[in-house]
């Protein structure tokens, strides 16, 4: 609490913090890459084109064309998360990159800054990627059809920084690898399923629909839409400021409990 009511000690050691990763994955960048790189075609290809020719929505567009927007906020939720959940807990508790890196001038904050910003990079490189696969397949989607689909690279920024965030700050409380399924069912799989990525979720009951609005993810999808569609409207203010105030609420969680997890 007291690390919250006082100004953190950060410093451009972060950005150092972000240089070894960035590093790290330069040497490791292909086997890296290898998944990253298959994954959105296959689910495009399966869902959007497979999947899609049996499913009818009220709205008149292409399933691939309702899926792509989800896409775009799914596939940098998991990058963050795997990234800043067990990229940092194997950080902390086997590899002893933090210890080593705290004798250095770098502070706690710093390491978590860092781990964060470079969440938020893995993140948008994501994001990025995807907008040029379906870029590449829009002949057959149309499913980017404004300029302004390029400010979905911006919402992937934020929402980086949002889940990086939230996963460094579960993994500052995990003791075990296997605590992080508490993570991901209790906390990523019901954002999953209630995004409105993969159907819309205004047939919901009314309870869960109120549920889903506050979860983040949602907020993202609904940019996402928003942006690749063209269809701007006041509602993206909204989506931009509640994504916001959770990133910086979770950012300030996540300096606690590191702090917590690594004086002893």
């Amino acid at each position: 609490m007291n690390l919250i009511l006082s100004r953190p000690n950060i410093s451009i050691s972060s950005l150092y913090v972000w240089q070894r990763h960035r590093d790290v994955f330069f040497k490791i960048w292909k086997t890296e890459s290898l998944g990253i790189g298959l994954e959105p075609w296959i689910v495009i290809l399966a869902m959007g084109f497979g999947l899609g020719q049996f499913v009818t929505l009220d709205s008149g567009e292409k399933y691939v064309q309702f899926l792509a927007p989800g896409l775009m906020a799914m596939f940098p939720m998991f990058a963050a998360i795997f990234e800043c959940g067990w990229g940092a807990f194997m950080r902390i508790s086997m590899h002893g990159t933090y210890e080593a890196i705290l004798n250095t001038p770098a502070s706690i904050e710093d390491i978590t800054t860092g781990d964060i910003l470079w969440g938020t990079t893995r993140a948008t490189l994501n994001a990025t990627y995807i907008l040029i696969v379906l870029l590449i397949l829009n002949h057959w989607t149309d499913a980017v059809n404004s300029p302004y689909a390029i400010g979905i690279v911006f919402v992937a920024i934020l929402q980086g920084f949002l889940f990086s965030s939230i996963a460094i700050a579960f993994a500052a409380l995990a003791r075990a690898m296997s605590h992080f399924g508490y993570l991901f069912n209790i906390i990523v799989m019901p954002m999953f399923w209630l995004s409105g990525g993969f159907f819309p979720i205004n047939e919901l009951p009314e309870w869960a629909q109120n549920i889903a609005w506050f979860l983040p993810l949602i907020h993202s999808v609904e940019l996402n839409r928003a942006l690749l569609n063209g269809n701007l409207t006041l509602n993206m203010i909204g989506d931009f400021f509640w994504l916001a105030i959770v990133a910086i609420v979770f950012y300030a969680i996540a300096l606690v409990l590191m702090r917590r997890r690594l004086i002893v």
